[in-house]
C-alpha cells in the first residue's frame, strides 16, 4: 500500500520512463509477488504523461 500511495503521489511530474525488478518465479511460488509487481507496474503506468485520469 505504501508503494501505491508514493507511485500516485508522483503524478503531474514529468516521469519519462520506470522499471520494476520481479524476483525468480521459482522463488515466488504462491505467486504474490508476481501479482504485486503486476499492480505495481499497473499504478507506474497510469501516472505517464499522457495518461487521462478516470
Amino acid at each position: 500500500m505504501q508503494a501505491m500511495e508514493l507511485i500516485r503521489n508522483l503524478r503531474g511530474l514529468n516521469i519519462v520512463g520506470c522499471d520494476l525488478v520481479e524476483v525468480s518465479p521459482p522463488y515466488d511460488t504462491t505467486g504474490n509477488t508476481a501479482l504485486t509487481g503486476a499492480n505495481i507496474m499497473f499504478e507506474m503506468m497510469s501516472i505517464l504523461p499522457g495518461v487521462k485520469v478516470r
